[in-house]
This record gives C-alpha cells, sequence and structure tokens, in this order.
C-alpha cells in the first residue's frame, strides 16, 4: 500500500503542492503545479471523524455511539472539519448575530454611547 499524501511541509508547516504525477500502469508523467484538494488541509483526526460521520449518514446518535463523544463534541467537531474545508460553519453567523444583539443591548441600557455602538456595529461582519 502506498504512503498518504503529505500535504503540509514537515520543516516549516507551511502547503505543499504536487509537482508531478505517475500512472502506475503506463508509466506516462504529467509535471506541473497540482493543488492537493480541500480534504489534504484535514488533520488526521479530522479525516477520521469525517469518516465515522459519512458511514453514519450523518446521524449524529450514531456518530456520538461509534467514537463515545456527546452530542456538543461532535457538532463541535463538525464545525471545525467545515471551517478546515474553507467554509463557514453554521455556528460563526450565530456569534455574529449575537454580538450585534449585545451591542445594542448595551446601547439600550446605556452602557454605550450612539456614535460608539454605530462604529462596533459598522465594524462586525455581518450574516
Amino acid at each position: 500500500m502506498a504512503n498518504p499524501v503529505v500535504a503540509r511541509c514537515p520543516i516549516c508547516s507551511e502547503q505543499l503542492r504536487v509537482v508531478r504525477l505517475e500512472c502506475e500502469s503506463c508509466g506516462t508523467r504529467l509535471e506541473g503545479s497540482f493543488s492537493l484538494g480541500r480534504f489534504h488541509a484535514l488533520a488526521p483526526e479530522q479525516l477520521e471523524f469525517l469518516e465515522v460521520f459519512i458511514r453514519a449518514r450523518g446521524s449524529f446518535k450514531d456518530v456520538e455511539r461509534e467514537l463515545g463523544i456527546s452530542y456538543p463534541t461532535v457538532r463541535a467537531r463538525l464545525d471545525a472539519v467545515i471551517r478546515a474545508l474553507g467554509f463557514p460553519s453554521q455556528a460563526e453567523p450565530d456569534r455574529e448575530v449575537e454580538r450585534r444583539k449585545e451591542i445594542l443591548r448595551e446601547l439600550a441600557e446605556g452602557r454605550i454611547a450612539p456614535d460608539d455602538a454605530a462604529n462596533l456595529l459598522e465594524t462586525e461582519p455581518t450574516k
């Protein structure tokens, strides 16, 4: 069995790129600059979690049972995989909305000035 592709440099931890591909059957070689794809950015533990998640067909209960972890842990690990793949997780927009609500609450309670609230709301990312 072939060794798995290493995605990060063992010296500096930067992303590696593939520069040559070779067909085992006929020996054809392609040289250039090829990306490894999103899934090579995942840590081995994340890949293992993803395999369990797919095998469980996305059932959190089955993932909980197989890995012996709680529902919040399954959700947190799934969010981490989603972020590692370069997608925003559902948890991130919720935090943004909550932060905006907190700013408006502080304004309503008189704890911050209207100008400060406006500045904070302008600099906060939106959904």
